[in-house]
């Protein structure tokens, strides 16, 4: 005769299981045998069941904040409009070196205030003065977009 699963709350990450402060449902044996003795779980009481429902929409919440200040960031750099970066030019308005990723946070920085991370920006290959499009990854649902002019020294 077999006994129904038994849920319980993960209070540790376990392989193939699930992660902490998910409920999951598992064997009687395994829980009482295994989970329960060695702290990796907690039987699901209703109590229990309604602090990972708090959990869950405290954590969303959290995502929540942290997307909405991304899109106020995004905001913020679109309303600044273009940057300027100057750079030795030679021939056919051909730049020396580069531009890179780091050159335009600082240039954000000072213009703006905003510290932009510069693994967060995506530089095209830039070999001539111009205009470029600069993507800057501020969330992972939110991706600013920036003009960049590259001019002569």
């Amino acid at each position: 005769m077999a006994k129904s699963d038994v849920q319980v709350m993960l209070t540790k990450d376990v392989t193939k299981l699930g992660k902490l402060g998910e409920l999951v449902a598992v064997a009687p044996g395994y829980a009482q045998n295994y989970l329960l003795p060695k702290g990796l779980a907690v039987r699901a009481t209703v109590g229990v069941v309604k602090e990972v429902e708090r959990r869950k929409e405290k954590e969303r919440q959290r995502l929540l904040a942290i997307r909405e200040e991304a899109e106020s960031r995004k905001v913020a750099l679109a309303t600044i409009g273009g940057f300027v970066i100057k750079k030795q030019v030679g021939e056919g308005n051909a730049i020396f070196g580069t531009v890179t990723d780091r050159e335009i946070a600082q240039l954000i920085a000072a213009k703006s205030m905003l510290e932009i991370d510069r693994r967060d920006i995506t530089v095209p290959d830039i070999k001539q003065t111009g205009s470029y499009e600069v993507s800057i990854k501020l969330h992972a649902e939110v991706t600013a977009t920036i003009n960049l002019q590259v001019v002569p020294e």
